[in-house]
């Protein structure tokens, strides 16, 4: 696996690339798909690190999977009863394996969940997660590392969540598609992934509505039938190559993307000048003459992305004047401020604030990816600058984002 990329700065992205299927969205679906019946096959599945983790936690408690030649992911549960414990070594490489306490917990009402890794980004706890599962009748225990999970009877309940978790209302959407009566989740996340995981179950029989909206309503059904499920393309993805295109002065156009799931991204690129047109085939995104300073904070969906606010620093940082960036989401989302100073950027940096003063130009220099969306900003940022840049640690970017070299390549990109 490759672990640095080299990029020589100053050449302008130009032609058309096409986003892979949404990496949150992915995962997600393959814990769920153990809740089924029979084969699932996922369509517009990126082959990234993430994935290859989490499709080893799927064999590793019992489940056949296999990429077919059409590069969609075969998914095959087994008639009789999985391994309720998910291994450590595996569990600590990815925060998305905590998404099998809920779809365990639907499919054989027992579960043992290693407590999950993946980016240093700041504290995601578990504790929503657990309130929702309790509230469905799971009696839980926590020790060693490990969340014990058992529900003799889970039954359908309704569910208040403190904060709009993505995570916590996957794992009791996963719970109530299965358990007896009706489950409400209030204040629920309404990011695009809560949809396509409603989705993806209601094609497989699952009684789900109100997904995206803050109250979602789960009647419990017996079974559910394995099928064939495309996922949503990747928004983060998108939103990062356009932001290559105003930090480097070209024009891409960005295919298989949903312009609705873009809106926030899209507003605030379109404030700091970048030309922004949705066609037929795509958005087509045009740099302006300059880039704006602009203000920015991070909110869940439909607010502005905290997965997008280390790509829009990198612009901002030559930007023409000062640009104000609160982080409403995540504490730890300013580890890159340090990288971007190494590269000649000027932040500064009090609490859940940036300050963003706009240079002329940045320099190429050494620096190190300290989280998957880090990397990509760090990427923007090296294509911009003057002469090389070496990225360490690079593995975190390949965690998210498909075939990202050959990507960067094809659009005229010097990569290495």
């Amino acid at each position: 696996m490759l672990s640095a990329l080299q990029i020589e700065g100053g050449y302008p992205l130009l032609g058309q690339v096409r986003v892979s299927g949404a990496k949150n969205a992915g995962l997600v679906l393959m814990a769920a798909s153990i809740l089924a019946e029979g084969e699932v096959i996922l369509d517009n599945l990126p082959r990234i690190r993430d994935v290859e983790i989490m499709d080893k936690i799927l064999n590793d408690i019992g489940v056949t999977t296999h990429w077919r030649p059409d590069g969609s992911l075969s998914i095959c549960p087994p008639n009789s009863s999985l391994k309720t414990k998910t291994s450590y070594e595996l569990a600590k490489m990815l925060r998305a394996s905590n998404l099998f306490l809920g779809a365990m917990l639907g499919r054989q009402k027992e579960a043992i969940i290693s407590l999950p890794g993946g980016c240093d980004i700041g504290s995601r706890p578990m504790d929503l997660h657990i309130k929702g599962v309790q509230a469905l009748g799971s009696e839980i225990q926590i020790e060693h590392g490990y969340i014990y999970a058992n529900a003799k009877n889970p039954t359908g309940a309704s569910v208040y969540l403190d904060f709009p978790s993505v995570g916590a209302t996957e794992n009791i959407i996963m719970m109530a598609a299965k358990a007896k009566g009706t489950t409400i989740i209030e204040n629920s996340a309404k990011e695009p992934e809560i949809v396509d995981l409603a989705n993806f179950l209601n094609s497989m029989g699952a009684r789900i509505r109100g997904a995206g909206t803050d109250v979602i309503k789960i009647e419990g059904v017996d079974e559910l039938i394995g099928g064939r499920y495309s996922i949503i393309p990747d928004r983060i993805e998108a939103g990062t190559f356009m932001i290559a295109a105003a930090i480097t002065k070209g024009e891409i156009l960005i295919e298989n993307v949903i312009p609705t799931h873009l809106h926030p991204v899209i507003a605030k690129l379109q404030e700091t000048g970048a030309l922004v047109e949705n066609t037929d085939s795509g958005l087509i995104v045009k740099a302006g003459q300059a880039i704006n300073p602009i203000d920015i904070k991070t909110l869940p969906y439909p607010g502005f992305p905290t997965d997008m606010q280390s790509q829009m620093m990198a612009l901002l940082c030559l930007a023409e004047g000062p640009s104000v960036i609160v982080e409403n989401v995540f504490e730890n989302r300013f580890q890159i401020v340090d990288e971007l100073k190494r590269m000649g950027a000027k932040i500064k940096v009090e609490g859940h604030t940036a300050v963003v003063e706009g240079v002329d130009y940045l320099h190429g220099t050494t620096v190190k990816a300290t989280d998957l969306r880090a990397g990509a900003a760090l990427i923007l940022a090296a294509l911009a600058a003057e002469g090389e840049t070496k990225i360490e640690d690079a593995i975190h970017i390949f965690r998210g984002y498909e075939n990202v070299r050959e990507k960067l390549t094809n659009l005229g990109a010097k990569v290495s």
